[in-house]
């Protein structure tokens, strides 16, 4: 009895995200993207490639310790606070990813990396054209002899650029407009996206070449793009910064030649992009005046930096039936929690009262170590009784209005005296503080409240 062949059964990928199904539908049921599933036949089980023999290698095993680390030297890309964050350079043929929101400042920064960077270097700019470029370069003055651009978006073109100019750095803007004519998909899409980084990857590889991919991504990372390809690269930079502040930050996600969790500082300006070795100016709006009710200044840690933050606060009104809050920069459950635990832990009156907090600077902080400074902030503002202007408050709050422990602590207090705070509220058990500096435990919320009553 002879069998019957069956035939290859359809499949369909999503072109956005590349999900699968058995069956068409209308949108994926993975990225919820409209029309975006296309028929994609599977190979017959007699045509799948099997397993074979591997060849032989391309080049001999040796012990680790012969192994050289003059080819994997970090070298600076000319700009101190993305060297800090890439832990002291960039290693020949590693592949970093700076992603971040469209309009951030990707391109300024890179820009200012091509014409500071050792060697030459190859711009490939996929969304403006040469003209535009130089442009930007004219303003922020970043033309450079060795500097080249190249528009283009396919894949081959850049490869003949590189052979051509043998580039010591290539700067790739963005990675979401370059496409391969050796797959199928719209520029932009998961395929295409995953095909073109996983070819400059091994480029990358093979000729020690460090490539920098520049990646658009949405304020939920919902884009195919930077997020599915973290796995390929060695390196992923977020790029951070409120449209309405000057300030940037460079924050390190993934890091295979260095620590992870770094941040540098820049500030954005008509000029261009420059670092900030010391950037607690931007934060710290009126240190050194006169004290103002419902502020208080904490020092946060970002990644291994730390950072002062300026926390305030505004309480109004009174007898309010459905009383306002509004937060900027910080997190909206902890600041209820916060005013939970006043009003039951230390009796400070604000179920009927509106309450707005804030950051200084366009400093966004989340954790959990500005507890007790913003609490401080919103039982001043509510009493009018302003802290002393050389106080710096640290501590996490519980629950039950206790003051935990932070990390860092002597880092955080060794910073604020660096900038000239004379006295710390600190958690219980401290230890020695900076030397010129008065440390008090705090144990509780409602011993400290007291002076606002």
């Amino acid at each position: 009895m002879t069998g019957r062949t069956r035939a290859p059964r359809s499949t369909y990928r999503c072109s956005e995200c590349g999900h699968q199904a058995a069956q068409w539908v209308g949108r994926c049921p993975s990225c919820q993207a409209w029309g975006s599933l296309e028929a994609a036949a599977a190979a017959p089980a007699a045509a799948r490639p099997r397993v074979v023999a591997a060849g032989a290698p391309s080049s001999p095993a040796r012990r680790i310790g012969d192994v050289g680390l003059d080819v994997a030297r970090a070298r600076s890309t000319g700009v101190s606070e993305l060297d800090r964050v890439l832990g002291g350079g960039i290693v020949p043929g590693a592949v970093v990813l700076l992603a971040g929101e469209p309009g951030v400042g990707k391109s300024t920064l890179l820009l200012e990396v091509a014409a500071k960077a050792t060697g030459r270097v190859l711009y490939v700019t996929g969304e403006e054209s040469a003209g535009q470029v130089r442009l930007r370069a004219e303003r922020t003055g970043a033309v450079h002899d060795e500097l080249y651009l190249a528009a283009e978006s396919d894949l081959g073109a850049i490869v003949a650029h590189i052979d051509e100019l043998r580039p010591d750095l290539l700067v790739v803007d963005s990675i979401q407009t370059m496409s391969t004519a050796d797959v199928d998909g719209s520029p932009g899409g998961v395929t295409q996206t995953r095909a073109v980084t996983v070819a400059l990857t091994g480029l990358a590889k093979d000729r020690g070449l460090p490539v920098v991919l520049v990646g658009h991504v949405t304020k939920d990372g919902s884009i195919a793009g930077p997020r599915v390809l973290e796995h390929l690269v060695d390196v992923v930079l977020s790029f951070e910064g409120d449209k309405h502040s000057t300030l940037r930050m460079v924050r390190g996600v993934k890091n295979r030649f260095g620590p992870a969790d770094e941040v540098g500082c820049f500030e954005l300006r008509d000029s261009g992009i420059v670092g900030l070795p010391d950037p607690s100016g931007l934060f710290l709006a009126r240190f050194g005046g006169p004290p103002v009710p419902g502020t208080a200044v904490t020092v946060v840690m970002d990644g291994r930096r730390p950072l002062p933050a300026e926390l305030q606060a505004l309480v109004t009104g009174k007898d309010i039936p459905s009383p306002r809050r509004a937060v900027s920069g910080l997190d909206n459950a902890r600041v209820a929690m916060l005013l939970a635990v006043l009003e039951k832990r230390a009796g400070v009156r604000l179920h009927d009262a509106e309450v707005y907090a804030a950051t200084v600077g366009g400093m966004r902080v989340t954790e959990p170590a500005a507890d007790l400074a913003m609490a401080l902030a919103i039982a001043s503002a509510r009493s009018d009784v302003a802290l002393p202007a050389d106080v710096v408050v640290l501590g996490e709050l519980g629950l039950a209005g206790e003051v935990r422990r932070v990390t860092g602590l002597d880092r955080r207090l060794a910073e604020a005296a660096r900038l000239g705070f004379t006295h710390a509220l600190v958690p219980p058990d401290p230890g020695p503080g900076p030397p010129g500096m008065k440390v008090t435990e705090v144990h509780d919320l409602a011993s400290v409240a007291r002076m606002f009553k």
